[in-house]
């Protein structure tokens, strides 16, 4: 499959701006995650205070990708969603502290997807997606079959918060939360990419970095890119 990137954005503790983004992928370091999140002053108070860290970084990155007068479907990608809120609400449990309705509802895989079409009145497809190590690419298989239905453009996000110390040992594929959001068009004037899937032979992916922020360091170099996982292998290809 073939598409056009027309602009992304990404966030990670520290990382801002595209400027500084264009320094981490010249020389790529441990980024260290001391719990900071977006101010988001774009959302209004009163629904802001209801945004979990997770959906702040998703909001962050996404916002500014779509235009206030435009309609767009939006996929939203997770692995493991929104464990921190979902572990705070078991601690309570443990406890026999009384459940907030509100909590349990946010914490479902597609609570983000929801606040994203309240907040900015979007009315079109939103999808959430949970897959394995390579849910950034069917997340961006999902987003073609919308544009492959004729919509103009889609706003993809893959974004993950560093769980709660408990679950070290268990998940150790997030060393620092972090989103990635695109907007990808069949025609646009951006950079073109091609994605494709044949049989893996055995390769193991590629640890520590975030695949997705390796995405945004070939989004940088125009530089080829694999990523194995079971018997999948994909291939990224930048495309004249």
């Amino acid at each position: 499959m073939e598409f056009v990137v027309d602009a992304w954005r990404a966030w990670a503790p520290g990382m801002e701006d595209e400027t500084a983004w264009a320094t981490w992928c010249a020389a790529p370091h441990a980024i260290v995650d001391n719990g900071e999140q977006p101010a988001c002053e774009f959302v209004p108070p009163m629904q802001r205070r209801r945004l979990s860290r997770l959906a702040r970084i998703v909001m962050h990155a996404a916002w500014p990708l779509c235009g206030d007068d435009e309609q767009l479907p939006f996929v939203f990608a997770s692995r493991h969603g929104e464990t921190t809120r979902t572990f705070a609400m078991l601690d309570e449990i443990g406890r026999n502290a009384p459940l907030s309705p509100t909590q349990f509802g946010l914490s479902v895989h597609n609570a983000i997807a929801g606040q994203w079409s309240i907040l900015r009145g979007q009315r079109g497809e939103s999808v959430a997606i949970a897959g394995e190590a390579d849910t950034f690419e069917h997340a961006i298989v999902e987003a073609a079959a919308l544009l492959g239905d004729g919509l103009p453009a889609a706003i993809v996000v893959i974004a993950e918060e560093r769980p709660a110390p408990a679950y070290d040992g268990h998940i150790d594929d997030i060393p620092f939360s972090y989103a990635l959001a695109l907007r990808l068009s069949v025609a646009g004037s951006g950079p073109r990419w091609r994605l494709s899937l044949a049989a893996n032979d055995g390769a193991a992916p590629v640890a520590g970095v975030p695949h997705a922020l390796r995405f945004v360091r070939a989004l940088h170099d125009g530089a080829p890119l694999d990523h194995p996982w079971k018997t999948r292998r994909w291939h990224w290809q930048p495309s004249a």
